[in-house]
Formats: structure tokens, sequence, C-alpha cells
């Protein structure tokens, strides 16, 4: 008797649930669409290094994703790997070269997001296009990867060129 009462008591438990969970909507569920690369996104306002990183992350693999019409998420995981990236691009057909294009692209749209965000200086993102542009390939990834080293590192620089032309400033007439 105890038996048959634990398994009314599941079976109610369960069209319980069921019925919450149609009742709430759970019937008319449709996924999150994957946004779009190509639109730009807004740069918030970041309260660390790691903010303005994951966003130079995220603007660069937009902007790659844009140049190859794949999606950021697909992307992301196409370059995880050397295996995988190579799996990416038999999978849509794409060369080393418009890889390559791609990505160097990706980094560019991201300094320029972050340049206009105020997250680089002028100089800095300046200096920072004409290394993505003479990299390697498998450099400019580590590069998108670890933005947070780029950011973290610019803004040791500028410290030290603003002291620099503090120095510079008091031997000038």
């Amino acid at each position: 008797m105890r038996g048959q009462v634990l398994v009314i008591g599941a079976a109610v438990a369960s069209l319980t649930l069921a019925f919450v969970y149609l009742a709430a909507g759970g019937g008319s569920y449709e996924p999150t669409p994957v946004a779009d690369p190509c639109q730009p996104r807004a740069w918030t306002s970041p309260d660390d290094l790691a903010d303005d990183a994951q966003q130079f992350f995220l603007s660069a693999l937009d902007g790659a994703a844009c140049e190859l019409g794949v999606s950021r998420e697909e992307l992301a995981a196409g370059l995880a790997t050397a295996e995988a990236r190579d799996r990416f691009a038999a999978e849509h057909g794409i060369d080393d070269l418009r890889l390559e294009f791609a990505i160097r692209a990706g980094v560019g749209r991201a300094i320029d997001d972050a340049q206009a965000a105020g997250a680089l200086s002028p100089l800095v993102a300046t200096g920072l296009r004409a290394l993505a542009n003479r990299l390697p390939v498998e450099e400019t990834i580590a590069l998108i990867g670890g933005a947070e080293d780029v950011f973290s590192g610019a803004g040791s620089v500028l410290g030290n060129l603003g002291d620099l032309l503090d120095q510079a400033g008091g031997l000038i007439p």
C-alpha cells in the first residue's frame, strides 16, 4: 500500500511540474537568437582592465566573424585550438589567407572600438594596429585571447610616457 502512495505522489508531482512549466510559457520556448557580429556593440564603462580586455576580445571576435559570415560563438570555438581551427576552416571552405585577413580585420575593429571608447589612447592604438598587421596569425590570435595583458601593458607604457613628458617639460624653458 505504501509503495502505491509513493508512485501516485510521484505521478502527481510530475504532472504538476509539467503543468506549471506549460503555464509559464515553456511550451513556446525559443532560444535567444545569436547576435549579428556585423552590428556594432556599445562598449560599457568598464570597472577594470579585465572588463576592457573582455570587450576587446568580443569586439575582435565580432569583427572576424563578420568578415567570415559566421557567428562569434562559432568562430570562438573554431579558434580554440589548432585542430579546431583546421576543422572550422574545412567546414566553411576558408583558406589560411582568408582566415588571417578576417582575424586581422577583427583585431583592427577591436582596436578602433577600444580607442573610440577611450580604453586605448591613440598612441597605443596606432602601435597595436601596426603590430597586429605584422604579427603571424598565431600571434594575432594570441593577442585576442591575451587582451588583458595588452591593456595592463598599455597603462604602464602610457604612465611611463607621461612621466617622461613631465620630466622633459621641466627641461624646456
